[in-house]
């Protein structure tokens, strides 16, 4: 008897990656995310299985802490939420500190781990919910009869807060078929912080009055998509303006200063300090964008608008209310200004005054004889292909980039570890920029000891990257550690490292690269981008231990 086509479905066996919980988890993360980072263990075999036999978009690291930091990079360089996933135990600690980076930097992403038993720990498990609340992150557990709804449910807390959620598989219902659905209560809504007219007019009214105001936009203008009318206030004002790190060219107006801050440069500094008033949005004020406290001339008013809880900023004036709503209110109000702050520092928006020539430090070389990085890194501006993301890594060497890189959006400065404080994280990170953006070069700057740190995922950027650039700014040495203690008389052993040479690791793994001794041998880098369309060059740069970065140097003066 001839079997049908009905009896040959029914008697074909399921898949091992089908019908169970991982594989309705994975099925959610389909539908909510556009992309997978992960690496592979006993905790998230079959969600993995499951998503890479159907297509789906998925990059490997090395390493799990590169997990998080791919999918928390990709946000930065797009705005839109992706996942990650590890196993149970040291898979989840790996990447413990790339959660504790996401959630000090309020990165929304989804984090899918294996874990212990519902049943209890094992000898080798540990308690991965109370770890992961130490850190501050939210842990919602999948199970037979709740995968589907809280694995949305950790999408939308996720982009509600603004933060990362970890959606956890005990390991004995991994396998387990769905049960009949448990309801969930509903998610709570956002609150909401309207824009109150008394604020807005007097608001309004110091700006109008003010002769040298000054706008200072952050994140939060990102996320409330308000550059373009906060943009507007500033030009009916005749304003000047700035930004934090994480908006970098949110403006794309040449009356900006640039980055607030530690990488403020000495000239538009000059000029910001000579504001009389202030408007923060959206930005935290935090003790590295006000340069310490001197990045206003004492008297300065200075107002913070925004919808995240005031850090207690002493010499602001805090209202908080939802940005775009105050923004909108704003234009209504602020009349046009003539004359205007504008017309008395016209240099601010000339070609020479934006120029990345190193005014600060100009010459080649350091005290010790090795190149001077602020005329590298500024060199490299003229060098590297201008449609291009650039990620750097915690550590010393962040100082230039963000002073003489110019990127086209904010979504290309990826600045990462720095909410944490953790080195490390930079070949991850890159690598997330590379899949999020490959139509833009990825430039990873990196310091040494960062990237020693990060080696395994060397050549996971190598993978995911279509073209790229590596610039390693090699001190031999912790160069934080050196100019905070080594300076005040604490032994150096522990802080140098014996010379690297990252562009013959590089080589080893696939790429092409050199060591640059002058600013000649930029040249090298200089030729392989004009003939090639991709690949990764890494640029291993001999920089010197005696040039101080600015924030380095304000931070060492503030603690005395």
């Amino acid at each position: 008897m001839t079997s049908t086509s009905t009896d040959l479905a029914v008697d074909m066996p399921a898949l091992p990656d089908e019908g169970h919980v991982s594989a309705i988890v994975a099925d959610v993360v389909a539908e909510r995310a556009s992309h997978l980072f992960g690496l592979m263990g006993n905790g998230n075999a079959h969600l993995i299985s499951r998503l890479t036999r159907r297509g789906f978009p998925f990059t490997s690291a090395r390493h799990e802490a590169s997990t998080v930091a791919m999918a928390d990079a990709y946000y930065r360089a797009t705005g839109d939420i992706v996942a990650a996933t590890t196993t149970y135990g040291a898979g989840f600690t790996n990447a413990y500190t790339t959660l504790a980076e996401a959630r000090m930097a309020r990165i929304p992403l989804v984090l899918v781990v294996g874990d212990a038993p519902s049943t209890g720990l094992r000898p080798f498990d540990i308690d991965q919910t109370k770890a992961a609340e130490a850190a501050g992150v939210v842990t919602l557990v999948a199970g037979p009869g709740n995968a589907a709804a809280i694995t949305h449910r950790a999408f939308d807390l996720a982009l509600q807060t603004v933060q990362p959620v970890i959606v956890a598989i005990p390991y004995d219902v991994a396998t387990v078929p769905p049960s009949d659905p448990e309801p969930l209560e509903p998610l709570p809504a956002k609150p909401v912080w309207p824009a109150e007219p008394g604020d807005l007019d007097r608001v309004s009214s110091l700006l109008a009055a003010a002769e040298r105001p000054l706008i200072l936009a952050g994140r939060g203008v990102l996320l409330a998509q308000a550059s373009e009318g906060l943009r507007g206030v500033g030009d009916r004002l005749g304003a000047l303006f700035m930004t934090s790190v994480m908006a970098a060219n949110a403006f794309n107006s040449p009356w900006d200063l640039g980055i607030a801050g530690g990488f403020t440069r000495s000239h538009r500094l000059d000029v910001a300090r000579q504001a009389d008033v202030v408007l923060v949005v959206g930005a935290s004020l935090n003790t590295f964008q006000t340069r310490y406290g001197t990045l206003f001339a004492d008297g300065t008013k200075i107002l913070r608008v925004d919808n995240e809880p005031d850090p207690g900023h002493p010499d602001a004036e805090y209202i908080r209310a939802d940005i775009r709503p105050f923004i909108e209110g704003l234009l209504e109000r602020v009349p046009a200004a003539a004359p205007t702050w504008r017309d008395q520092v016209p240099e601010v928006s000339e070609a020479k005054f934006r120029s990345s020539v190193p005014t600060e430090d100009p010459g080649e070389y350091g005290a010790d004889g090795r190149l001077n990085p602020r005329a590298v890194v500024a060199a490299l501006d003229r060098i590297l292909p201008a449609e291009r993301s650039v990620v750097m890594d915690g550590g010393h060497f962040i100082g230039w980039a963000p002073m003489y890189l110019s990127v086209p959006d904010p979504h290309a400065m990826v600045l990462v570890g720095t909410a944490f404080q953790s080195i490390g994280l930079g070949f991850g990170s890159a690598a997330g920029v590379s899949v999020a953006r490959p139509e833009r070069t990825t430039v990873l700057v990196s310091g040494d000891g960062g990237g020693l740190m990060g080696l395994a995922d060397f050549e996971t950027f190598l993978r995911a990257t279509r073209k790229g650039v590596v610039v390693v700014l090699n001190d031999s040495a912790y160069g934080a550690e050196l100019h905070q203690y080594a300076a005040k008389g604490l032994h150096s052993e522990a802080m140098l490292i014996d010379e690297v040479d990252f562009a013959a690791v590089g080589r080893a793994l696939g790429a092409e690269g050199s060591k640059a001794h002058t600013l000649a041998d930029l040249g090298r880098l200089q030729e392989w981008l004009a003939i090639h369309e991709d690949g990764v060059y890494v640029l291993d740069v001999a920089i010197s231990q005696k040039v101080v970065a600015d924030f380095m140097a304000e931070s060492v003066a503030a603690k005395g």
